[in-house]
């Protein structure tokens, strides 16, 4: 089926002016679209149902980019964006410009990510989680979803935005969408495009050693399961000695 073009809005008032039909779902990204963003964009399509709403919105947040990181040189490709989204079921792409998200310059009052943004990813990006909060919530208040998707790949990202939309009151469902994975296991990402063949070859250890990990503790469990099976015999003994539970 051909899908009209997504409608590009720039300002809030745009945004604000178009008529609200049925359930209204929002993805947000920071561009450079990829397949794991049209998955994000599908899922919506098929939660807000023929009658809803799906808008995208596309905004590099400067608020989260720390010093020396990539805020200049981020890809910025919003034809190619256009084009992604509307294939994928969006009905709108939301593109504002800095002044537009923080009129002014940067905001005085902001969200504090607390300690769960000083963790893992936080401990060494100091304020990211910050920034990453305070867009979400200004974009939450002039998107006005019903819900909003986001991947599962941020898992941190993921359990604060979570917890600022519980903590805050925010009448909007958060839901998760399960990671998406090139060829060879890496997580889908714009800066995937930054690796080099041998650190690519490295950023595969992590999510290479996780699956490892999960693949060992699902044989774990089912030997537990076979072993609670046999009889308390010298058969069941030899089991549980697989395990490293010769105690048991």
């Amino acid at each position: 089926m051909t899908r009209t073009p997504p409608a590009l809005l720039r300002t809030a008032d745009e945004l604000h002016a178009r008529v609200r039909r049925g359930c209204r779902a929002v993805v947000m990204t920071m561009g450079a679209l990829h397949e794991g963003h049209a998955t994000l964009i599908r899922t919506a399509r098929d939660l807000a149902g023929p009658d809803g709403e799906v808008v995208v919105t596309v905004f590099v947040n400067p608020l989260q980019f720390g010093a020396g990181e990539d805020l200049d040189r981020y890809p910025r490709t919003l034809d190619a964006d256009l084009e992604i989204a509307g294939r994928a079921g969006a009905d709108a792409v939301f593109a504002p410009f800095a002044d537009e998200v923080y009129p002014g310059g940067e905001p005085q009052v902001r969200v504090t990510a607390g300690p769960m943004g000083e963790r893992l990813e936080g401990a060494s990006r100091p304020g990211h989680f910050d920034g990453m909060l305070t867009v979400v919530a200004k974009l939450l208040h002039l998107t006005r979803p019903d819900l909003a998707l986001y991947g599962q790949k941020d898992a941190q990202q993921l359990a604060l935005i979570r917890r600022m939309v519980r903590d805050l009151n925010f009448g909007v469902e958060i839901v998760g969408v399960p990671t998406v994975r090139e060829e060879d296991g890496l997580a889908l990402s714009s800066r995937n495009r930054y690796l080099s063949t041998a650190e690519r070859r490295t950023a595969l250890a992590l999510s290479q050693a996780l699956f490892a990990g999960q693949d060992r503790h699902a044989a774990q469990e089912a030997l537990c399961a076979r072993a609670r099976e046999v009889p308390a015999t010298r058969a069941r003994a030899e089991a549980l000695g697989a395990l490293g539970e010769s105690r048991a």
